[in-house]
């Protein structure tokens, strides 16, 4: 019991706070780009609570329990062993040498489950979103189609995006972990779209409950047409914002605590859209020597 209070208490449930600059795409990208663990605490109209005890949906079965058990305990070997190896795995002089790295990769249906997508139909919307396999087995495909129609429910005002983020990684025991980028300064993406624009989110490890709503995000711009595009975006151009309101005060996102990464649709026209991806990965750009894009606030003392 004093555990579970005590993860609580660090995946922060509290109340938020208000702020004043709005990003309308960068709210659709907050809705569904927070990790599912900092749970939130929409609730469509006319629905009640749900007040079942956690202990009602765990499946008590046995033989699971044994092959769980199983499958963390070499997840704790795997991670004490690459602990001495060197950093993530790998031995110190390669990890210093690195240029580049890809962290994802689509080429089978273990791949596709990494990742999570989801739309307005949370908040009684209408559009829809999927994501498969290409017809070579190659590449992910994003594809759905975007409603702006708005739910009648009486408190609902905006509607219409579709997302897509990645699960938070987890180590032994189902205990966090991260991913830490802070070697390099720019992310890397090869992608095919249809000419829509994508926001670009990250999310980062907060310590504080009311940080537990914040993302970086930037946007992303695609050609349309049947040639692939190599897109970089330096960790520089990320700002800062929360509920999907751009924050006053900017600072940098923490690299070395990076959760989850996604990418949201919300450019308010109707219609099919689709987005292919090969790959995901993060690179060094020597001719990028910017530390951060935006003015940073010192506060009086």
């Amino acid at each position: 019991m004093i555990l579970t209070f005590k993860f609580l208490r660090k995946a922060g449930y509290s109340l938020g706070c208000q702020w004043t600059i709005f990003c309308p795409l960068a709210r659709l990208s907050f809705a569904q780009c927070t990790p599912r663990m900092h749970s939130s605490s929409y609730r469509r109209p006319g629905v009640l609570p749900d007040n079942t005890p956690p202990w009602k949906n765990v499946d008590f079965n046995f033989k699971k329990s044994i092959e769980e058990v199983k499958k963390h305990f070499g997840l704790l070997k795997k991670e004490i062993v690459d602990h001495w190896t060197g950093p993530e795995g790998r031995p110190l002089i390669e990890h210093l040498l690195e240029q580049t790295r890809v962290i994802w990769e689509f080429r089978s249906q273990q791949d596709l489950e990494q990742w999570v997508v989801s739309s307005d139909q949370e908040i009684g919307g209408k559009s829809e979103t999927y994501l498969k396999l290409s017809k070579n087995s190659q590449t992910a495909l994003l594809y759905g189609t975007l409603n702006t129609s708005v739910p009648h429910d009486g408190e609902t005002r905006y509607s219409g995006y579709c997302s897509l983020r990645s699960k938070m990684p987890q180590g032994a025991f189902n205990h966090r972990k991260h991913h830490d980028w802070s070697s390099f300064n720019a992310l890397h993406l090869r992608i095919r779209g249809d000419g829509r624009p994508w926001m670009v989110n990250l999310g980062t490890e907060m310590y504080f409950s009311h940080q537990k709503d914040d993302l970086y995000n930037y946007f992303m711009f695609t050609r349309g047409g049947p040639y692939w595009q190599d897109v970089k975006i330096p960790f520089s151009k990320f700002f800062l914002s929360s509920r999907g309101r751009i924050q006053d005060d900017q600072h940098p996102a923490w690299l070395d605590k990076i959760n989850t990464l996604g990418f949201t649709l919300g450019d308010k026209a109707d219609g099919p859209f689709q987005l292919e991806i090969d790959f995901i990965g993060v690179c060094i750009d020597r001719a990028h020597t910017e530390e951060f894009a935006y003015e940073k606030y010192k506060r009086n003392p």
